[in-house]
């Protein structure tokens, strides 16, 4: 029976405390590093026995144990994989471990990135001292005659191995807590590390609790911390719709339903299986709540993994396992950004592609999910060219008459447009615009998120010849009455000109008059799309320099010739002692088409509350 002692074969002591500072930035690795040396033992043994190398019990069921003593202070991991012989504990455990550790401590040791550390030596198993005072190993192979070890080791380079009792195939690491990391004593704390890294680990794993008094029904039935078979796994064909709600309600603990989802399953040119949903968004605000987790073999690696994951992805909520992902010891650091690239690619191809296929075989559905998905299309249109140039045929609007269309598809139905796009940001303050457009049988497209403002400048970059005007820009060509007087309007323009200048106090305010085709509005407020953008942008970005310099206010006050308030103004002002009556209209239709433009200044509002309340006195 195998009885040493010996060192690991290093030149320092320093070697355990620099993997306990540096290796790991999150504590609780330690657990995932353990339970998945556990699963690979099992997959070694398996693959053994599949080949007829090894043969396994009739009623072998692959199992993962972790026991909790918190009276002893120990935390333990069992498996029934492939074990170790003492050759091979020493090969693994003393030696491999370890290669090229003087480097290691030479490289490393006045390092405070933790990250250049992690993914140059095979140092998993080493991730226990981590959380432990003291580490022991008990194994027995699956080796016919061979007899079972156990190793042990305090946290420095001293170890000592011996013969164990243990009669089952596999390996136990037991862990003695130390007293700065008690909390892995806790059977909830553990149960919530299973639950985050092994919730779909393909073996199941119990959690036992030692100090439990143990209940006197044998036939009490075990249940495992994870479900070894998530839905990603399964064919997409074979998947109802039910499952997929389902699997997604599991995850992510979203009472909401999501719109629809894009089941990844793909053997070539790489391994990569997975589910992506469309969350149903609340609010604008939800978009930022998007969560991708990545598994590597059905573990958990990490949450939205930007060299894996394309940023407008992260958006979304999904699954994404992936067993040829190159990572390091730490299971979390990407080792080869190419190979990760072109996951990426594929990954936005797959969601493009379902997006197409929605639009032309279900385009009903695509229309009635679009106020939820628009942001995250449009985003990922800024963010990936690939991306846009995929779907850039698919992006619609939702149209002020309810109408879902292409851009394509907006030009051609409105001809006249000299391919301008007329759009609205709030069809509450536009409404008197909108009621115009639609009276004069056009149509307006509604851009009202916070990343449509980004979006129409990144179109037009992309679209050269066409042009994006909010309702209340330069319009008026389009609203003219085409037997309206032009003779008798130029004449009526100087009138009013000096009318509206006379009642407002606004010497510079430019004023047109023109014959518009509906009667009822007396007078809109008409913006430079130029300036209005540079504002927005200034206020965006919180700007200092002065607008009012680069752009300064460039609205237009354009009066309905064809309207009969309009009309009486000018004759009244004529009239002897109407003279002020006239003003006081003037000046109300002024304010009454600023207030369908934006909201009045506090004093402008307090003046144009008085003058209505006098006005309505006239009538009583």
């Amino acid at each position: 029976m195998i009885n040493e002692k010996g060192s690991i074969s290093i030149q320092t002591e320093d070697i355990f405390p620099i993997i306990k500072k540096w290796l790991y930035s999150d504590k609780d690795i330690f657990l995932r590093e353990l339970v998945s040396n556990a699963a690979d033992a099992i997959s070694k043994l398996k693959k053994l026995a599949d080949i007829g190398e090894a043969k396994l019990p009739e009623d072998y069921k692959p199992r993962i144990t972790v026991s909790v003593n918190k009276e002893k202070g120990t935390l333990a991991i069992t498996d029934n994989g492939i074990g170790m012989t003492d050759e091979e504990v020493k090969k693994y455990i003393n030696q491999i471990a370890f290669s090229g550790a003087k480097d290691f401590i030479e490289k490393y040791k006045d390092k405070t990135d933790d990250q250049q550390i992690i993914g140059h030596f095979g140092l998993g198993f080493y991730s226990a001292f981590m959380v432990s005072s003291k580490v022991r190993i008990d194994t027995l192979s699956y080796q016919e005659g061979q007899s079972a070890v156990a190793w042990e080791s305090k946290g420095d380079t001293e170890y000592t191995m011996e013969g164990s009792d243990k009669k089952d195939v596999g390996t136990t690491v037991t862990l003695f807590i130390a007293d700065d990391s008690k909390e892995f004593l806790d059977t909830w704390k553990v149960r919530e590390i299973l639950r985050k890294y092994f919730a779909f680990l393909q073996y199941e794993i119990y959690l036992v609790d030692e100090n439990e008094k143990k209940d006197d029904k044998k036939d009490k039935e075990e249940k495992p911390v994870n479900n070894t078979s998530p839905l990603w796994l399964k064919n997409p064909k074979d998947c109802t719709d039910e499952e997929y709600r389902n699997f997604y309600h599991e995850v992510f603990t979203d009472f909401n339903d999501p719109l629809f989802w894009i089941h990844i399953n793909m053997d070539y040119p790489f391994n990569m299986k997975g589910i992506i949903y469309f969350p149903k968004l609340k609010h604008e605000f939800d978009t930022i709540e998007g969560k991708i987790k990545l598994f590597y073999n059905q573990v958990f690696v990490a949450d939205n993994i930007k060299e894996v994951i394309p940023e407008f992805l992260m958006l979304l909520k999904g699954c994404l396992d992936c067993p040829d992902l190159p990572l390091n010891v730490s299971r979390s650091f990407l080792q080869n950004e190419g190979y990760a690239e072109k996951i990426s690619a594929h990954i936005t191809k797959k969601v493009a592609d379902k997006l197409q296929l929605m639009f032309k075989k279900d385009r009903e559905n695509y229309e009635k999910y679009w106020d939820d998905i628009n942001p995250f299309i449009k985003f990922g249109c800024m963010k990936e060219p690939k991306f846009f140039e995929r779907v850039k045929n698919i992006l619609i609007y939702k149209t002020i008459n309810g109408k879902y269309l292409t851009q394509e598809e907006y030009l051609e139905q409105n001809k006249g447009s000299n391919k301008k796009i007329y759009y609205v940001n709030d069809e509450k303050q536009q409404a008197q615009y909108v009621r115009m457009f639609k009276e004069n049988g056009m149509d307006a497209v509604i851009l009202n998120t916070l990343i449509d403002n980004h979006f129409i400048s990144f179109m037009e970059v992309e679209n050269k010849d066409v042009k994006f005007l909010r309702v209340d820009a330069d319009i008026i060509d389009n609203m003219k009455d085409e037997n309206s007087k032009e003779k008798d309007n130029k004449k009526l323009q100087e009138k009013l000109e000096k009318i509206i200048r006379e009642a407002t106090g606004k010497d510079k305010l430019k004023v047109k008059v023109e014959g518009l085709k509906s009667e009822s509005t007396p007078a809109v407020i008409l913006l430079s799309e130029e300036s209005r953008r540079f504002k927005e942008m200034s206020r965006t970005f919180g700007t200092s320099i002065s607008t009012a310099d680069l752009f300064p206010d460039e609205e237009t006050l354009v009066l309905n010739s064809n309207n009969p308030i309009v009309k009486k103004i000018a004759d009244l002002y004529e009239e002897e002692n109407r003279k002020e009556d006239a003003l006081t209209a003037a000046n109300h239709i002024y304010d009454l088409a600023l207030l369908n433009h934006r909201q009045l200044e506090p004093d402008a509002m307090v003046k144009f509350i008085e003058r209505s309340n006098s006005l309505l006195m006239k009538l009583l």
